[in-house]
């Protein structure tokens, strides 16, 4: 029945190769169980409530994309948002952490009309075969760079020299190196679920090692989730100067999953002849609907997380694997000791290899076209040195049109990016930076 309903052979795929890529996707995101809260904490919402919120929003979220659109793309609080409510929104501009949720609430409704009115899937339909090389790249490179900081290879410098290389005669920095190599290894002989066998023997190698501490108990009971729950301020967001914080919030997050998805779909191989994502207005819809439930859950913006990457190069192609991913996370309800103990050199490790993977694509791009190569280079760029995705492709929604008009190719520019270059130069007109 599984098989049938996913349509497994037509995709030449398998139910163990599918629960290996959901599991695969769950373990390199399992993170965000722990960190969105800890992030959120710091806007004074409290931690345990908000892992409650955390993972229900990412399991209805994920469930949703495994169930109605049937893609293996794993959804989950973005990183980057959930910053910019609690450092921006609620520490520097001082509102509430109730209006901010509110605001989050209004951007999904905004969402979820756009997509019933197909005008998102219009949107990314517009996009060039560059940029969508560019968007896959650039998350590949964003990736690699977040898994080098978590395992503690590369670190923080000074001022002159923003980042510095690990000390490599620490324990965890070698695991992570090991773990590296290791998946490698695998991936060179060929060997089914590579990048999660890799997480779960270098965790055992810490755990035994004492590197890392197994924790104290593996079971526990779910947080009390209403201290957060529905506790949204609506009206207090509809007012005049919160504008700048709901643009900002839409744009966002319509540029991370639009890129997120376009990306991910690239490298999987799911986009069509012209260079689109059929039916791209259901992982849409999903991702909006996830969002509206995650404000009232008391969470931040969801959408499609960079991780279901993982999931895809370990052979996950269809919903099932997106279906595994979100009932794992509903099982961590009750055993986020354990998940969460998986250490960062085991996890970030293998986001180097998928980093690795996912900017293959580059080969297909011909860099010797100016006006096609510059926005490509400055969305990669700026996706990775800006450490935010959406900075990255905001800019190059802004530079490709412009590249277009002064080497007189006005022809070349659909209409949609035309709408996005209006956002994209709103977005940094009203930026709270």
């Amino acid at each position: 029945m599984l098989a049938k309903y996913f349509q497994l052979e037509e995709l030449g795929t398998s139910v163990k190769q599918e629960v290996i890529a959901g599991l695969t996707t769950f373990v390199t995101m399992a993170y965000i169980i722990i960190v969105n809260p800890k992030i959120l904490e710091a806007a004074g919402i409290p931690f345990g409530p908000s892992m409650a919120a955390t993972i229900l929003s990412a399991f209805f979220g994920t469930l949703a994309m495994g169930v109605y659109a049937k893609r293996p793309f794993a959804i989950a609080p973005y990183m980057g948002e959930n910053a910019f409510i609690a450092y921006t929104v609620v520490k520097v501009l001082g509102y509430s952490w109730q209006t901010a949720l509110g605001a989050i609430f209004i951007s999904g409704i905004i969402f979820t009309l756009l997509t019933l009115f197909n005008i998102r899937s219009w949107l990314a339909n517009a996009i060039p075969e560059s940029l969508k090389i560019a968007f896959a790249v650039g998350i590949g490179l964003f990736l690699t760079f977040i898994g080098l900081n978590e395992t503690g290879i590369v670190t923080l410098g000074t001022p002159g020299a923003p980042v510095h290389i690990g000390n490599i005669h620490n324990p965890s920095v070698l695991l992570a190196i090991f773990s590296f190599l290791f998946i490698g290894f695998l991936m060179i002989k060929k060997v089914k679920g590579a990048i999660l066998i890799g997480i779960l023997i270098t965790s055992l190698i810490g755990f035994t090692l004492g590197v890392s501490p197994l924790p104290e108990r593996w079971v526990s009971m779910p947080p009390d989730l209403s201290p957060i729950f529905l506790e949204l301020d609506i009206a207090g967001a509809l007012s005049w100067g919160f504008f700048a914080v709901i643009l900002t919030v839409l744009v966002m997050d319509f540029v991370d999953t639009m890129g997120t998805l376009l990306g991910l779909s690239y490298k999987a191989g799911l986009l069509d002849e012209e260079g689109n994502l059929p039916e791209i207005e259901k992982p849409f819809l999903c991702d909006a609907l996830a969002t509206v439930v995650a404000a009232c859950l008391g969470t931040t913006t969801t959408g499609a997380y960079l991780e279901s990457a993982a999931g895809i190069e370990a052979g996950g192609k269809s919903g099932l694997t997106s279906v595994v991913t979100a009932f794992m996370f509903l099982i961590a309800l009750f055993l986020a000791p354990f998940f969460t103990a998986i250490p960062p050199y085991a996890y970030g490790s293998a986001l180097m290899i998928v980093g690795l993977l996912m900017i293959t694509p580059i080969n297909k791009f011909d860099f010797s076209d100016p006006p096609e190569a510059i926005p490509v280079f400055v969305t990669i760029v700026f996706m990775c040195f800006t450490y935010n995705l959406g900075i990255g492709l905001t800019a190059g929604f802004v530079v490709y049109p412009l590249m277009k008009v002064v080497t007189g190719k006005f022809e070349e520019v659909a209409p949609g990016m035309w709408v996005m270059f209006l956002f994209s130069v709103l977005f940094y007109i009203f930026y709270p930076y």
